[in-house]
């Protein structure tokens, strides 16, 4: 059975209409390239509050065994993906960050101001990925390899880890 991943584009002109998303149908297709059924693709504000109702909702209601976030992981005042994942997060998977920056840094010396974060919230794996396509493809494609493995294990063990 493949595993289900919700894809969430952060991005206030793109929620607006303003900006044509981009991220998030070429996470889609890499997804589906390899397996993983694309259950939700959504796009939303840069609202901290709203992103991890969002994350907490998925992971609680076991929408999706894997969220993919593209967007909002920059330096910028509104870039605040990385804090709302946090607040969602129940245990930290810090290797997966580290294998997308160290991949990326061989590509361009920017990589090293991303601030994505990977956790885990009960069930679910939780990535933040930047929020360009090339970024953001780039960076899915650095923990591909070892991502089936890490879910198989995490949604085997989901049934033993009550939420409060």
């Amino acid at each position: 059975m493949a595993h289900r991943v919700s894809i969430i584009t952060m991005s206030d002109k793109a929620a607006v209409g303003q900006r044509v998303d981009q991220s998030g149908p070429v996470l889609k297709e890499l997804c589906a390239a390899n397996g993983l059924e694309v259950v939700s693709l959504e796009v939303l504000p840069d609202e901290p509050a709203l992103l991890t109702a969002k994350l907490k909702d998925i992971a609680d209601n076991g929408k999706a065994d894997l969220i993919l976030t593209t967007g909002g992981t920059g330096f910028a005042p509104r870039d605040q993906t990385p804090e709302a994942t946090l607040a969602a997060a129940d245990r930290l998977a810090p290797g997966l960050a580290e294998a997308m920056r160290a991949e990326s840094l061989k590509k361009t010396p920017r990589a090293m101001l991303t601030r994505g974060v990977s956790v885990i919230r009960g069930g679910t794996l939780i990535l933040n990925l930047p929020g360009s396509p090339k970024g953001a493809r780039e960076c899915l494609e650095a923990v591909l390899p070892a991502l089936g493995h890490g879910l198989d294990i995490l949604t085997q063990k989901a049934g033993e880890c009550a939420r409060p």
